[in-house]
């Protein structure tokens, strides 16, 4: 390490590091500067337990925020010198909060001397410091200070802030969940498994999250805490809420300080999606729930026994990635078995996708990540959360509905869905677009629709799922809200809405509209999403001080909300997860998630291929629902599992030749990618294939191979059936998998082989490989898709 690194450490953070260890220097005649870097190294070494390691994420500043690693090297120490590394210096504790605050003041001085006395520039302010999911730290930091911190050898990336967005009574009988039989045992409840859910909090008087009847202490593992803030106490916590935290500095730095009159600087939820989410994964039974008087019945979560921790990093500006990283660190230090990630941002490659990187970290701690696929459909590659360690859920409908039925003045008649509790309408005026207000009043926004244009009339608004409506509405799928938008254009077009309330028995799961497409817009080697799950019309607790509509108007209060989205199916899949892991607690991450994938199912509730409301198919695809819908009875003994280890990952990434700064980026320095072995994408042990095919070319080809895992009976014959998608050859070798003991593994080959000149250059073909026997059917869907 060059001399100018040195010269980063300033005098007053040498005072700081006097202050701080100097009674712990072994040489008390040999400089800080040179120190000071060994006790990086060696503390890092000591903390991480591997070598020369500094992962520095760092937040804010007047242009945004910021992310940077510094990557070191043990053999760089000190070469400017020809020193060895001095082993003899160690702090006896490890405080990375000052190291990163000497590094903090380093910064400052150097700038100040680099802008000669000019414009004076804030002080850098150190927000987080990550120690087990990711190693770094977040600060705020003006252009010039980054600009200075970039000239530091060895630093890798940069990465801004991101402020991401948030993406049931009847959901556990839909699964075929019955308590007391199979996944719902006492044995397989009895086990405490703890949920982790990052998103706005919770309401902790909720009786969702009361512990009665919850006699087990809370696990002795348990590290967490209950913080105190604004409104919330260590009392708010107990043997069902077992922590709660908040962060929000990376939120105020970007967005000011919280306005504590409309929100908490504390674990209180003031947006209710918290709340919801953790009650639909976890929360307790509670008789009579409803919503006005609809979807009437006991609301329970996934997982009634398991228990929570909330960790808030969502306000009402959104979720800065600097608090959900620090969120994710904390839970994995906590102990969590389960993350819950509600959660989205923008598509990018997994070295620059800092939720991904510290999603790795979680699994490689034994933690089963679940996240939403996000609310951007029906557009293709628009799916979210796509890294393959991830278990990315789409969202579906499930049998149960609230009709309101749409009756065109043509004659025309829709079912549609309505919260809407009140009286039917008689036949009104239709307005739409610029027959309702100004520019986006398509969207029905606030502020675009004119009251004098839409006063007693009906107004189509195009948005993408049910809300609880103050006023009378019901929601359409695509190809009514089609028909409809031309009979707009016709003379005086004219409608009305019967309500009639809650209706069981209709044709499901369909795909929701708004759920986000694959394939991945960026690296779509594995097929994304990878399950759906219910995600829409869901009943789940809610704040009292928040209305249903979230709308400033709304006066009333509720203590159970019907919502949709992929960050509502999130934590259904979340907590089956949890229950999987009380049935089996020796299975991975990978293993829960293979389980979940190849028993799911793709035909609905009428024997008929699940739909999708967003496509002009009728039928849904793969991309829509990945591996189908989940079936938590049939995961909880799935035959076979494809399992994949922490470093299987890391091979993968080495196939996607990723560099080695970006390889150090995520895998935190510690993994070289082999030089001698020609790793391919498609060999990741992933329970579904992705083809990727020249279309220019008419000889593609590729050759895959698996690995499966028995997890059923000791003695079981299997035999592959393919159902080839169009186009392409599937040739499985061998045919045939004969298993003789529980815990075997066995290898097979998959080749896809284009028959014949493609009609076109582009385009995807679906298929599937099943593994069949007398007991199990252990299904993988494949799309192979022309580029």
């Amino acid at each position: 390490m060059g001399l100018g690194c040195f010269g980063l450490i300033s005098k007053r953070a040498l005072e700081l590091l006097d202050k701080a260890y100097g009674n712990q220097r072994s040489d008390q005649t040999k400089p800080w500067p040179t120190l000071v870097f060994k006790c990086l190294e060696e503390a890092s070494r000591h903390s991480r337990h591997h070598h020369g390691v500094q992962n520095l994420i760092v937040a804010g500043g007047p242009h945004g925020c910021c992310y940077f690693n510094c990557f070191r090297r043990q053999s760089d120490l000190c070469s400017s010198h020809g020193q060895s590394p001095d082993h003899s210096f160690r702090p006896h504790s490890w405080d990375s909060k000052k190291w990163y605050e000497a590094v903090m003041d380093s910064i400052t001085e150097l700038s100040a001397e680099e802008d000669g006395g000019g414009e004076e520039a804030s002080d850098p302010e150190l927000l987080y410091t990550y120690e087990t999911a990711i190693t770094g730290f977040a600060a705020r930091l003006s252009t010039k200070q980054l600009e200075s911190l970039n000239k530091v050898e060895g630093f890798l990336s940069a990465v801004p802030d991101e402020m991401m967005s948030l993406q049931t009574t009847y959901s556990p009988q839909f699964l075929g969940l019955k308590f007391g039989r199979g996944l719902l045992t006492s044995r397989n409840l009895a086990n405490d498994v703890i949920i982790g859910i990052v998103d706005s909090g919770i309401w902790p008087e909720h009786a969702s999250f009361g512990d009665r009847g919850m006699t087990r202490p809370v696990p002795s593992r348990w590290k967490g805490v209950c913080e105190q803030g604004t409104k919330f106490t260590a009392k708010n916590c107990n043997k069902k809420l077992i922590g709660a935290r908040a962060y929000y500095k990376g939120y105020e730095a970007t967005a000011g300080k919280i306005d504590e009159t409309v929100d908490f600087r504390s674990a209180r939820d003031s947006q209710g999606h918290g709340t919801h989410t953790a009650s639909t994964a976890a929360g307790h039974m509670i008789d009579g729930a409803s919503s006005f008087g609809m979807a009437k019945g006991v609301a329970a979560g996934m997982s009634c026994t398991a228990r929570i921790a909330a960790y808030k990093a969502c306000y009402a500006g959104g979720c800065a990635t600097s608090d959900i990283l620090a969120a994710i660190d904390q839970a994995v230090s906590d102990g969590v078995d389960v993350l819950s990630l509600s959660i989205g941002g923008s598509s990018q490659p997994y070295y620059a996708d800092v939720l991904a990187i510290a999603s790795l970290g979680a699994v490689q701690h034994g933690i089963f990540v679940a996240a939403a696929a996000g609310n951007s459909g029906p557009s293709s590659s628009t799916v979210i959360n796509t890294a393959p360690w991830m278990m990315t859920v789409a969202a579906s409908t499930m049998d149960r509905s609230f009709t309101a039925i749409v009756n065109l003045g043509n004659g025309e008649t829709f079912d549609g869905e309505s919260l809407y509790s009140g009286t039917s309408t008689e036949q009104l005026s239709l307005v739409y677009d610029q027959s309702a207000g100004g520019a986006g009043a398509k969207y029905c926004t606030s502020g675009t629709l004119s009251p004098d244009l839409v006063k007693g009339k009906i107004v189509v608004c195009e948005e993408i799922r049910v809300d609880p409506h103050v006023l009378p509405a019901s929601s359409l799928g695509a190809s009514a809200a089609k028909s409809i938008r031309n009979y707009i254009s016709s003379e005086n077009p004219t409608a009305s809405i019967v309500f009639n309330g809650t209706t069981f028995g209709n044709q499901a799961p369909v795909i929701a509209s708004f759920s986000s497409r694959g394939p991945a817009h960026t690296e779509p080697y594995v097929i994304k999403p990878d399950v759906t799950a219910p995600g829409v019309n869901i009943l789940a607790a809610w704040p009292p001080t928040v209305s249903p509509s979230k709308t400033k108007s709304d006066n009333r209060s509720v203590l159970f909300n019907v919502i949709s989205g992929t960050s509502i199916s999130c934590p259904h899949v979340s907590g089956l997860a949890a229950i999987i892991k009380g049935a089996h607690q020796d299975w991975s991450p990978a293993a829960i998630k293979s389980a979940l994938m190849t028993s799911a199912y793709t035909l609905d509730n009428k024997k008929a291929p699940i739909s999708d409301t967003g496509s002009e198919s009728p039928t849904a695809t793969p991309f829509a629902y990945g591996s189908g819908h989940v079936d938590p009875e049939r995961a909880s003994n799935p035959g076979l599992v494809y399992d994949i280890s922490y470093e299987d990952y890391l091979y993968y990434l080495c196939s996607l030749k990723y560099s080695s700064s970006q390889m150090a980026t995520i895998s935190r320095g510690n993994f070289s990618c082999p030089t001698d072995t020609d790793l391919q994408t498609g060999d990741l042990n992933y329970p579904s294939f992705a083809v990727l095919f020249d279309g220019n070319s008419h000889n593609n080809s590729a050759t895959y191979k698996r690995t499966v895992t028995n997890v059923g009976y000791a003695t079981t014959t299997y035999v592959a059936q393919a159902h080839e998608p169009e186009g392409v050859s599937v040739i499985v070798e061998p045919k045939v998998l004969k298993f003789k003991q529980n815990g075997q593994k066995l290898s097979y080959t998959v080749s896809f082989v284009q028959l014949g000149q493609k009609s076109s250059s582009s385009g995807t073909s679906f298929g599937s490989l099943v593994w069949g026997s007398s007991r199990y059917s252990v299904r993988s869907p494949i799309a192979v898709t022309w580029h």
